[in-house]
């Protein structure tokens, strides 16, 4: 891509620096914004701005700046939303806007947590796109003045079997794993799930989450004339130019896999040495601004920083550390080189600041000065390359109301219900192909590669509803996090697949016994251009900020992924949510497995009918038609409620939700999670399929002492949750009277032996 915007003369050697003053006296030079990714009403607009044509180093700043990865310019009307709806919340200390939501805990203490996309660059390089995508996850926390504490990764690959997911899974495996255990970060939870719609466009969201004391959340202002500016950590190479504006901003061709330059390529050490560096300033109080650099490199973090405080930059970028020699100016703006970030420094701490990257081994540059004149203005070799108002670049871009249009196929989709599909004559046999099924099947071969325990603070970890991290040794104060999605329903029905997958994050974090307190997602989608791909996308953005608002938890970031599809067929519409819950005491938290003999089950919730969009319909049939479940978050916020009080009165061994597979995966999942077998007799007059099968929403599985039976109904009915008795733990079977039975070991050997076989051991 550099070579695109690297102008030379006919004999092949440089032509003389594109400067501001070349661009004010050659105005009708023909420049390849096009290529860049900017139409011509917006290339006339930054002209408009400039009042001359832009240089080379600022085309390619706008370029990037103005790419839907980076300005949102086809989602911004919809996302204002999540601001227009959100209930009050005393806890959240930053949001939308800032590099991560922050969120207090206590007095003392906050969490910052956010999800973000690194999908096309893990399809081009699965390694290095899903490790670099770790890592950028990691510096957006560390930016909010949080120590990192956990990761999550929630993925979606092609079929299972299909020869370029044998490419890609493993690569994006071990770059999350060989990233994450670098630098020592358990990995909590996540999704891996396969469908053939993300055939040629995987989904590779990355989560992070760190603990800060509430007085030390840092800002990106870079406020203060006169204080320095100065870029920490790795030097600066080619390695992810266009990262941004044309990787994750434009469509996949057969050729996109060949955009191997454009990923950028990570060092997981010197993350670390950064992380430890930028804490030690932090403690020192020695930073007035920070900001992360990742897509968009310095072009972003020095617009973003002047135009948050209204101030401007005078910058040498001859200053900037290099790998390469030979780079040139826009080069060098555009570079998504990782492990960096950029601060605003006080003059009097700058020799503090240097001496603390010194200590730490980290290189640490002044590359220029904050000043009044609300303008950056950079020079290259002596020559102004730059001179721009940031606030057109980090604040002014395009916003565009793009057409809607409802798919075409949809009324036909939804009329095609899989609740008329012939149902099994054998459950026994059924259940055995459905827990061996790519996605219901153990996820052990992937979970196995990342370090889940690592810094001793995991509580809970995969394959649990949430993983559970312990935040305050002394009071056992903890935080439970799930992420997830269901493709399947949001194509059906965008607007309730998104609160589905809302009500499923949620639920996941309530059956540990946390609160849920705030959100983040992550929303895949197709292009913007097409009509049908921004109709879902409107569609689910207002599931969501209407989920939330019903339950009473605010958004407090995320991210934007358009042009997820190869050539013209999308992904299917994919919103993957974040549920952040607090868990006062983690020693009360429930996990989800059969713990002891002789436990009663109950099942909390109503079971209907409810088969569409289902994994028995998926894998059975292939089908995907109907409408997907009915969502309703009054029983969701009861079930927590009645969750929250069970696990302060220590009256639950274990708790799974019930999501896809519906009960009979969850009876086998929590079997075999502690290999405790369990015999239910199934409600008498209900369809044993239906209640088997069916994935109706707002459901859990509980085990219960015998001793808490009465106690457990009494709380259950005073929180006006339905309560059925399906029967108790013990033996080595799973058994359902009148149905079936299998052996554990015939179980376990079904659910986790699909993997292995597909991907080698």
């Amino acid at each position: 891509m550099s070579r695109r915007w690297r102008r030379r003369s006919s004999g092949g050697t440089p032509v003389s620096i594109d400067t501001v003053e070349r661009a004010e006296s050659t105005p009708d030079e023909l420049q390849p914004y096009a290529e860049l990714g900017l139409k011509e009403d917006e290339y006339l607009r930054i002209r408009q701005i400039l009042g001359r044509r832009p240089t080379q180093s600022e085309l390619a700043m706008y370029s990037i700046m103005w790419s839907e990865h980076c300005s949102y310019k086809s989602s911004k009307i919809h996302l204002k939303q999540f601001g227009e709806k959100a209930p009050h919340s005393d806890r959240m200390l930053a949001g939308i806007g800032e590099n991560a939501g922050v969120i207090a805990i206590n007095e003392r203490l906050a969490v910052t947590f956010k999800v973000e996309s690194h999908n096309h660059p893990s399809f081009v390089e699965p390694h290095q796109g899903a490790a670099t995508g770790v890592g950028g996850i990691v510096r957006d926390i560390l930016a909010m003045g949080a120590r990192p504490v956990a990761v999550m990764d929630p993925l979606r690959f092609g079929a299972a079997d299909h020869p370029d997911t044998k490419r890609v899974l493993p690569g994006v495996v071990g770059g999350i794993g060989g990233y994450g255990n670098c630098l020592g970060l358990p990995n909590i939870g996540g999704e891996v799930v396969f469908d053939p719609s993300y055939q040629g466009n995987p989904l590779v969201n990355a989560l992070c989450v760190g603990v800060l004391p509430t007085d030390r959340l840092q800002n990106k202002a870079a406020t203060g004339p006169g204080n320095i500016v100065v870029l920490m950590g790795a030097k600066t190479g080619r390695d992810g130019i266009g990262g941004v504006s044309v990787l994750a901003s434009a469509t996949f061709d057969e050729g996109s896999e060949r955009r191997r330059p454009s990923v950028q390529v990570g060092d997981p050490f010197t993350e670390k040495l950064l992380i430890e560096s930028c804490l030690e300033l932090y403690e020192a109080g020695l930073i007035v601004g920070v900001q992360d650099l990742g897509g968009a490199g310095l072009t972003c973090a020095l617009t973003e920083t002047a135009a948050a405080a209204g101030t401007g930059m005078d910058i040498q970028l001859d200053k900037v550390p290099l790998r390469e020699p030979s780079m040139e100016s826009h080069e060098v703006l555009a570079s998504e080189s990782q492990e960096r970030m950029l601060f605003i420094v006080e003059p009097s701490n700058l020799d503090a600041v240097l001496g603390v990257a010194t200590l730490w081994g980290v290189i640490a540059t002044p590359i220029g000065v904050v000043t009044d004149t609300g303008r950056v203005h950079i020079t290259w070799r002596g020559e102004t390359v730059v001179d721009v108002p940031p606030g057109s670049l980090a604040d002014d871009g395009p916003v565009y109301a793009r057409p809607l249009r409802e798919p075409a196929d949809l009324i036909l989709l939804q009329a095609d219900r899989a609740e008329t599909l012939p149902r099994p004559t054998d459950l026994r046999e059924t259940l055995l192909r459905m827990v061996a099924s790519p996605n219901l099947c153990d996820k052990a071969w992937v979970t196995e590669q990342y370090d889940r325990y690592v810094l001793g603070n995991t509580i809970l970890a995969q394959p649990e509803d949430s993983g559970i991290i312990r935040i305050d040794e002394e009071t056992g104060l903890g935080i439970a996090l799930s992420v997830d999605g269901n493709s399947r329903y949001t194509r059906l029905d965008p607007y309730e697949g998104a609160k589905l997958a809302l009500a499923e994050a949620y639920r996941n974090v309530a059956v540990t016994g946390a609160t849920p307190v705030a959100v983040t997602d992550c929303l895949n989608f197709g292009s913007p251009e097409d009509p049908a791909v921004m109709w879902q996308f409107a569609e689910a953005v207002r599931g969501l900020a209407d989920g939330c608002q019903e339950l009473g938890i605010p958004v407090t970031g995320g991210n934007v992924s358009f042009y997820n599809q190869t050539g013209a067929v999308a992904i299917h519409p994919t919103p993957i949510v974040g549920v952040l819950g607090v868990l006062d005491d983690v020693a009360q938290r429930i996990p989800m497995g059969f713990a002891h003999d002789n436990d009663v089950v109950f099942m909390l919730g109503d079971t209907t009918a409810e088969l569409s969009g289902s994994e028995w319909a998926w894998v059975v049939h292939g089908h995907l038609g109907g409408r997907p479940p009915h969502v309703d978050f009054a029983r969701e916020q009861a079930i927590a409620g009645l969750m929250a009080r069970a696990a302060e009165l220590q009256l639950v061994h274990s708790a799974h939700d019930l999501s896809d597979g519906g009960l009979a995966q969850a009876l086998v999942e929590s079997a075999l999670r502690k290999d405790v077998g369990v015999t239910v007799a199934l409600p008498e007059g209900a369809d044993p399929f239906v209640s088997l099968f069916s994935e109706s929403a707002g459901r859990v599985l509980v085990s219960v002492s015998r001793g808490h039976r009465q106690a457990f109904e009494a709380l259950a009915a005073e929180f006006e949750v339905p309560i059925t008795a399906l029967g108790i733990t013990g033996g080595d079977r799973l058994a359902v009277k009148d149905q079936f039975e299998v052996p554990l070991d015939e179980l376990r050997e079904a659910w986790s032996g699909t993997l292995p076989k597909i991907f080698g051991t």
